[in-house]
């Protein structure tokens, strides 16, 4: 590696930790913890359906299932999310957002969608291919 991989590599991280903290700011001033914000979205942009199960949930919030139901149940609390028995397998379960989630994550993407398009310029990796014939 050298020093022109790793500013490409240090400038990505960079432009991705601001992207972040952009996105910790504004939930938290909606009254919302980023992991709230991001079971949401989770659930919400689950692919081909609108619900996900806990266990769906925990992988793509690469967090532990007991850490994840707690989280499910915190936002239940708040009115963000409700959960249903699974039709198919009774044991299990979905989690789907309530109109309030709907709102308030509608409202959240559509910042974070026009964030990321202020960044569109700068938050690449332009260098990154270079790697593969290197390595």
């Amino acid at each position: 590696m050298n020093k022109t991989d790793l500013e490409a590599l240090a400038e990505f991280r960079y432009q991705l930790r601001r992207f972040l903290r952009f996105s910790e700011d504004l939930v938290q001033r909606e009254g919302l913890t980023p992991l709230q914000y991001q079971l949401m979205l989770q659930i919400r942009g689950f692919p081909g359906r609108n619900w996900a199960s806990v266990g769906e949930l925990a992988e793509r919030l690469q967090a532990k299932h007991h850490g994840t139901v707690a989280l499910v149940s915190r936002c239940e609390e708040a009115g963000l999310v409700r959960r249903e028995k699974d039709p198919d397998d009774r044991r299990a379960g979905r989690v789907h957002l309530t109109a309030s989630g709907e709102q308030q994550l509608a409202k959240l993407a559509r910042l974070h969608r026009d964030e990321l398009a202020s960044l569109a310029q700068v938050f690449r990796v332009t260098r990154l291919a270079q790697f593969n014939d290197r390595e």
